[in-house]
C-alpha cells in the first residue's frame, strides 16, 4: 500500500523546532550538609556526579506568565525564548533577523513558506485578542508580559508577511542596573534620580530602540511606594516594579467597527482614577492635548515618551502632534512649557544605549516652542 506524504503544516514545524534536553535535577544531596551542590540526572545513584564537560549550562530563558515555553511562536520560539534577544524580524518567508543588543543579524532559518508564515501571524494576532486580514492588514498586539508583535500582510507588504517582535527584558532593570551598564555615563545618575524625587514632569525622547520604555519603567520603579501610578499605552509594554502600578491599554474596534477605546479617552478615564503620577507610554497623536491639560492641572510626577532623532527635533515633533489635536503652534507651546519640566534624550549606537542630553522647553520671541540644553552648570543651579 502506498503512503502519500502529508502536507507540512505549522504544527509540524512546532514539533520539529522543539529540542528536548535531558532533564537535570539541581537539588543538592541530602546525605551530608558538606556535600557540594551538584547536578544529577533523575534516578541516578546519590554518588553519581556528571563529568564537568557533560553538565549543561542552562541560560536564562524567557517564559510565559504561567512559566511555560513560548511554543506558540513555532520556528521562532528559540529566538523569542532567548533572554539576550531584544527583537526578532521576519521579512517574508526567506529572511529572519535577530537583535541581541548589538544590531540585527540575519539568521539561517529556512522553515517557512508564505502560507505557514501567514498562519503564524494570524495565530499570534488572534492570541493577542485582535484580528488581521486583507481588510485590516496591519495590527499590533501584546502577548504575555509585554511581548509586542506587529504584523503586516500582503499586498501592503510586497515581499510577503512581515513580523516585528519586540521582547522585554527577562529581568526588570532599575536605575542602579542601568547605571552599572554605563547608561548614565554622559548625564549624572544623581541628577536623574533627583528629578523623580522632586516629582518633575518628564518627557523621554529618542529614536526607536534607544531604551525609552526601559528608562521610563526604571524611573517609575524608583517612585515612592505610596504613589498611585496610572499608565496609558497603545500596546502595553511598561513593566514597572512598583506596588501601586496600574496600566490601561487602548482597544481597536471589532469587525463591526464598534468597541474602540482610544488613548484620548483613556487619558480622561485615568484622571477619574485619582493618579499620583500619570504616564503616557508614547505620545503619538491627538492624545497629547489631554495629557498636557492633565499635567497642567496639578498632576505632577507624570511622564511620557516621544520619538525624536535629536533633542533639537523635539519642539517640531510636539508642534506636529499639537496640530493633530487642533492646537495652534502658540497654544501647544504654552501648554508644553507649563506642563513638561525636563526632557531626557536617549541615543543608541550599535552596542550601547545611553542618556545623552537633558533639556527644557522655552518660548522664543514669537511664542513658539524651543529647546534649551541643560549643561552641567545649569543643572547644578536649577
Amino acid at each position: 500500500m502506498r503512503h502519500h506524504a502529508r502536507p507540512a503544516t505549522l504544527t509540524t514545524f512546532y514539533r520539529r523546532s522543539m529540542l528536548i534536553a535531558d532533564p537535570i535535577d539541581p537539588s543538592p544531596s541530602l546525605a551530608s550538609s558538606r556535600d557540594p551542590f551538584v547536578a544529577k540526572r533523575p534516578g541516578s545513584s546519590p554518588g553519581a556526579i556528571l563529568p564537568v564537560a557533560q553538565v549543561p549550562i542552562v541560560p536564562l530563558r524567557r517564559l510565559s506568565h504561567a512559566g511555560l515555553e513560548l511554543d506558540e511562536f513555532g520556528p521562532l520560539s528559540s529566538f523569542v525564548s532567548d533572554a539576550a534577544v531584544t527583537d526578532v524580524f521576519v521579512n517574508g518567508p526567506t529572511e529572519v533577523w535577530v537583535d541581541r543588543g548589538h544590531g540585527a543579524i540575519r539568521q539561517e532559518l529556512a522553515l517557512f513558506d508564505e502560507g505557514m508564515l501567514r498562519e503564524l501571524a494570524v495565530r499570534l494576532i488572534g492570541l493577542g485578542g485582535r484580528h488581521i486580514d486583507e481588510s485590516t492588514p496591519c495590527v499590533d498586539v501584546r502577548l504575555h508580559d509585554g511581548i509586542r508583535i506587529h504584523a503586516v500582510l500582503p499586498p501592503i507588504s510586497i515581499h510577503g508577511t512581515l513580523l516585528s517582535i519586540r521582547l522585554p527584558r527577562v529581568q526588570r532593570l532599575g536605575l542602579d542596573d542601568l547605571a552599572s551598564t554605563g547608561f548614565f555615563s554622559t548625564v549624572d545618575f544623581e541628577t536623574v534620580s533627583e528629578l523623580v524625587s522632586r516629582r518633575q514632569n518628564l518627557l523621554i525622547t529618542g529614536a526607536g530602540g534607544s531604551g525609552k520604555t526601559t528608562l521610563l519603567a526604571a524611573l517609575l520603579s524608583s517612585a515612592a511606594p505610596g504613589d498611585r501610578i496610572i499608565a496609558i499605552e497603545d500596546v502595553g509594554e511598561l513593566r514597572v516594579a512598583h506596588p501601586h502600578f496600574v496600566s490601561l491599554e487602548a482597544r481597536q474596534a471589532n469587525l463591526e467597527g464598534a468597541g474602540q477605546v482610544g488613548l484620548e479617552r483613556l487619558v480622561r478615564e485615568a484622571l477619574r482614577m485619582r493618579p499620583d503620577r500619570l504616564v503616557l507610554g508614547e505620545c503619538r497623536g491627538a492624545e497629547i492635548r489631554e495629557l498636557l491639560a492633565a499635567l497642567n492641572t496639578g498632576h505632577d510626577g507624570g511622564a511620557g515618551t516621544l520619538h525624536a532623532n535629536s533633542l533639537d527635533d523635539v519642539p517640531a515633533r510636539i508642534e506636529a502632534l499639537g496640530a493633530l489635536a487642533g492646537l495652534s503652534p502658540t497654544a501647544i507651546a504654552r501648554q508644553t512649557v507649563s506642563a513638561i519640566g525636563t526632557v531626557l534624550h536617549l541615543e543608541r549606537d550599535r552596542d550601547t544605549r545611553r542618556l545623552a542630553q537633558i533639556g527644557r522647553f522655552e518660548l522664543d520671541r514669537r511664542d513658539r516652542l524651543r529647546m534649551v540644553e541643560c549643561t552641567t552648570e545649569s543643572r547644578a543651579t536649577a
